[in-house]
């Protein structure tokens, strides 16, 4: 057995004597510290690549949702604009409707009201344009009906 730890061939006769075997024991005493130390710097390699491995994941998928909430910025930026457009258009139709001569023109125009011993006359090649200006004065008042019953 111990000339198959030393590599030795079987023709080959070892001493028995103490040195030897202090020198067998004192060699098996090494072999086994190496192997020990490659086990350990293997788990401290396994462990360090794991720990890397982990911290990159969460790395990337700490990107992806940057990314993702980067997109949702953009998107709520743009709705917010769109949005500031809306409420200065609405402010500017609320100014409109405050006034009393331009309510009592869209109520001559769509309504087709008209004063005391006045004829109204419709004219059929201005309908379209008539239409689209009454369509946007229609979601102004829906719109200002709608607010002021809330309000209520």
């Amino acid at each position: 057995m111990t000339d198959v730890i030393n590599g030795r061939n079987q023709n080959v006769e070892q001493l028995d004597n103490e040195y030897v075997k202090k020198q067998i024991a004192k060699y098996q005493e090494q072999h086994r510290k190496v192997v020990f130390k490659r086990r350990r710097l293997t788990l401290l390699l396994v462990i360090t690549f794991l720990v890397f491995a982990f911290v990159g994941f969460q790395l990337f998928s700490d990107h992806q949702r940057l990314v993702k909430l980067e997109a949702i910025r953009q998107e709520a930026l743009a709705d917010n604009k769109v949005v500031t457009n809306n409420v200065d258009q609405l402010k500017k139709e609320v100014a409109l409707l405050k006034d009393e001569d331009y309510v009592a023109k869209l109520a001559r125009s769509r309504f087709y009201y008209s004063k005391d011993g006045e004829k109204v006359y419709p004219i059929a090649g201005n309908n379209q344009s008539n239409k689209q200006e009454d369509a946007k004065v229609e979601k102004a008042i829906d719109r200002t009906n709608g607010s002021s019953t809330a309000e209520e």
